[in-house]
């Protein structure tokens, strides 16, 4: 994939921006009623087995990309937040792209 020179805060302002959108569903209790379509789940890596098992198993029964971001609460700007999933499809392979870059 092209690299596009982005920084390393360029996640959390892609983030900000999806959610003041309103393209993103935090929690995963709200991630497992959600029906509609999504294309992206994001788990911080300190959540719990549970939540990360759900998660896993959300990502499967959907067929989902699931990415375990460090720091993710920071990153979203809300506490405790360990789940979240986007709803639109250039958000996501933006999101995407920015986390490949920035492990590579």
């Amino acid at each position: 994939m092209k690299k596009l020179g982005w920084k390393l805060s360029d996640l959390k302002g892609l983030l900000s921006l999806a959610r003041k959108a309103g393209y993103v569903v935090i929690g995963l209790e709200n991630l497992m009623n959600y029906d509609k379509k999504l294309f992206l789940l994001l788990c911080d890596k300190s959540a719990g087995k549970s939540t990360q098992r759900e998660m896993n198993f959300l990502a499967q029964k959907r067929a989902l990309p699931l990415i375990f971001v460090e720091g993710l609460e920071e990153i979203v700007s809300i506490e405790n937040c360990k789940a979240v999933g986007i709803r639109n499809k250039n958000f996501s392979e933006m999101i995407e792209i920015e986390i490949e870059n920035q492990n590579a």
